[in-house]
């Protein structure tokens, strides 16, 4: 394949893009979408129009064909997938980007003009999406923009699936991908996702912990009591659930519970981790060292490591108690887990750790529908070509080593890549760990993206040279 251009031109485009706004601009327009998909089914209409005006066109002008995906579940979010394809015997990259978000919670927002209009303040960039994903999808098409700009061709082929649909789950996404495999088929998955293990450290992850919901239930009896005229005669629901949650979870955050525990740690991932030290930046907040699993590093437990967390306590009438014992208590919780964790029967084993416990009165129940996403826990090992090659074109563009991880802290589909359609799986994530996803004043560092865009355009421009890992038979 004859080659234009050089990847010095290749990441000199790119750096023009952000430098003179272009960037901001591109991610501005998309951050006005107000792509709730926790809103589902009402919010339908908003993750369509997203696909439609943003995915769509951006991706034809590249020279992809666009598919469009109906969930299999209904009223559930839509997916597309943009496919170019230069030449069949080349390698074929898969990417993945969500263009849906989290809640606005418009009233909550102390930066900017609220959660759809982008702020700049210094090195951050507020909007809600900012972090999570529309940045980080943005990054990687503006990268191979940059390719086709600077040689003509990527020199791959490349898909990229755009689901609206991550937040709420990705409820429908395995049974939409495993329906029309030949459509995702490819050679590598490479995507972006979360945060780097520091603001200024490019990161490869290689999975991603799993993670299920779960509701802890007392329910006692009908309506409250009156508290002096009760108190002592009447068990309070708030007081058993405290007590059962402190047989799940230590004092200090160690889980108690033998079935919900990881597997024994490898020695390749406690050989990657001794490299990783986690930075959330200046505005961060401080590691507490002494919580979680007794005799780990903080990058072993947030990396490989379960952890098991009270997402939501309620009982009583919180924000105005009243002088009665109330009759319900409830705890919504969460257990991630890393790759090889035994969770198909997690609420069967909880229930039984309960019952042993004497903690019988307290059901183990599957959350309300809106809170009911399940992710499985994944890895592709350290050692595989694809994960080798992308590490040594980041240490190329940065002329430093990356950070390699096992997983990502947090949970993805990242399974219908390694399971269903059997890829190697590689992350690199553009946020950092105190971008303020999922909450007010969610915002990217402009320097980690212009970081990452010279990163995705140097990789992109690396697999398009040709020498990439050899076809899998």
């Amino acid at each position: 394949m004859s080659q234009t251009g050089s990847r010095e031109g290749a990441i000199d485009r790119i750096r023009h893009y952000i430098d003179g706004g272009s960037f901001e601009a591109e991610l501005a327009t998309r951050v006005a979408h107000r792509t709730e998909s926790q809103k589902l089914p009402g919010s339908l209409p908003q993750l369509h129009e997203y696909l439609d005006a943003e995915m769509t066109p951006a991706f034809e002008a590249m020279g992809f064909t666009i598919k469009r995906y109906d969930n299999p579940v209904a009223g559930q979010a839509p997916a597309l997938l943009a496919t170019r394809i230069e030449d069949p015997s080349l390698p074929t990259v898969l990417g993945y980007g969500h263009g849906d978000v989290i809640r606005g919670l418009d009233d909550q927002w102390t930066r900017g003009d609220g959660p759809w209009v982008t702020a700049r303040d210094g090195d951050k960039l507020y909007g809600r999406g900012t972090a999570d994903n529309k940045a980080q999808h943005t990054i990687n098409m503006a990268a191979m923009r940059a390719i086709l700009d600077e040689r003509g061709q990527l020199g791959f082929n490349a898909k990229f699936l755009i689901e609206m649909g991550e937040e709420a789950g990705s409820k429908g996404l395995s049974e939409l991908v495993n329906a029309n495999k030949q459509d995702f088929s490819a050679d590598v998955f490479i995507a972006s996702d979360g945060p780097r293990v520091t603001p200024d450290r490019p990161t490869l992850s290689l999975g991603c912990r799993g993670a299920v919901n779960l509701d802890l239930v007392c329910d006692l009896r009908e309506g409250g009591h009156h508290s002096g005229n009760w108190g002592g005669l009447l068990a309070n629901p708030g007081i058993i659930l405290a007590h059962a949650i402190a047989s799940i979870v230590g004092p200090k955050g160690e889980l108690l519970v033998d079935g919900l525990k990881p597997p024994a740690m490898t020695e390749a991932v406690r050989d990657v981790l001794d490299d990783i030290e986690i930075d959330g930046g200046d505005s961060g907040p401080g590691i507490d060292t002494w919580w979680g699993e007794p005799g780990l590093t903080p990058p072993q437990r947030v990396y490989a490591a379960n952890v098991f967390n009270v997402l939501a306590y309620s009982t009583g009438t919180p924000g105005r108690p009243v002088n009665a014992i109330p009759p319900r208590a409830s705890a919504n919780c969460q257990l991630r887990f890393v790759a090889g964790t035994e969770v198909d029967n997690i609420i069967p084993v909880l229930q039984a750790h309960l019952d042993r416990a004497g903690f019988e009165i307290v059901k183990v129940t599957p959350p309300p529908a809106a809170n009911d996403g399940m992710f499985k826990a994944t890895r592709t090992e350290p050692d595989h070509p694809w994960a080798v090659f992308v590490r040594n074109s980041l240490q190329r563009s940065t002329n430093s080593k990356p950070a390699i991880i096992p997983s990502m802290g947090g949970s993805i589909c990242n399974d219908i890549f390694t399971d269903d359609l059997g890829l190697p799986a590689i992350w690199l994530p553009h946020s950092y760990t105190s971008c303020s996803q999922h909450a007010p004043d969610e915002h990217v560092l402009m320097s980690v993206c212009r970081s990452a865009l010279d990163v995705m355009t140097g990789l992109y421009w690396d697999i398009g040279s040709g020498d990439v890992p050899p076809r899998a038979t």
